[in-house]
């Protein structure tokens, strides 16, 4: 009886580990998802600029492109809490690592209920939908900064350094983006706008794909230090 509950832990081991790493996996895959569609959804509104235009006129109401936007972005937020899973699962002793999961699926739980609150199109008159947006992203930026503040230990000096950067330069082209608002709700031109708010967006995002990567390099490095 020893014997065969020893043999189906050991058995079990493979199988969980398996299950670890597919969460893991689901970190490094959102960024890439969440890019592409944008990049789609761009495609789909006519005369947009990655440069010049804000990320949220791609699901602003009306807009064509806001199907397809938010079901690239509600795939990426439960790609994201899958990995917030694999995050505190990954964790050990670390409890850091466990308030990053947290985190990152309570931000990303936030996010899936972002998708209801739609900006308007510039130029157009303010809603409550609007400044439920606002509200939103602001709570987003927060748990952005969290994440990355508590995941900034999970790989010696390298990566907390690349998190601090990536901290700073998110939240100075946030607050670049915010000084542009007036020209927003007026409809005016905003040259580099999409390009100095992508900074604060993509850098943050970006960061959990590396997260993953790195967690998923210290799995595969358990497992040769048990084979061996």
């Amino acid at each position: 009886m020893k014997q065969t509950a020893r043999t189906g832990r050991r058995s079990g081991a493979p199988a969980h580990t398996t299950v670890q790493k597919a969460l893991l996996i689901c970190g490094v895959a959102s960024f890439p998802l969440y890019l592409t569609g944008h990049v789609l959804a761009g495609l789909r509104l006519e005369e947009y600029s990655h440069i010049d235009r804000m990320v949220s006129e791609l699901s602003a109401v009306g807009a064509p492109s806001r199907p397809l936007a938010v079901a690239f972005g509600m795939a990426f937020n439960a790609l994201v809490i899958a990995f917030g899973i694999g995050v505190w699962g990954a964790a050990g002793t670390k409890r850091s690592l466990r308030v990053t999961a947290i985190v990152l699926v309570a931000g990303s739980i936030i996010g899936l209920l972002g998708w209801l609150a739609p900006m308007k199109p510039p130029g157009a008159e303010r809603s409550a939908t609007d400044v439920a947006h606002l509200v939103v992203a602001a709570v987003t930026v927060l748990s952005m900064v969290l994440y990355m503040g508590f995941g900034s230990g999970a790989d010696g000096k390298w990566f907390r350094v690349y998190s601090i950067l990536t901290i700073v330069a998110a939240l100075v082209s946030g607050a670049w983006t915010g000084t542009q608002a007036a020209q927003i709700a007026a409809g005016l031109p905003t040259p580099w706008l999409g390009a100095i708010e992508r900074v604060s967006v993509y850098g943050p995002l970006l960061w959990i794909s590396v997260l993953a990567v790195v967690l998923l390099r210290a799995q595969d490095a358990r497992a040769k230090e048990r084979t061996s």
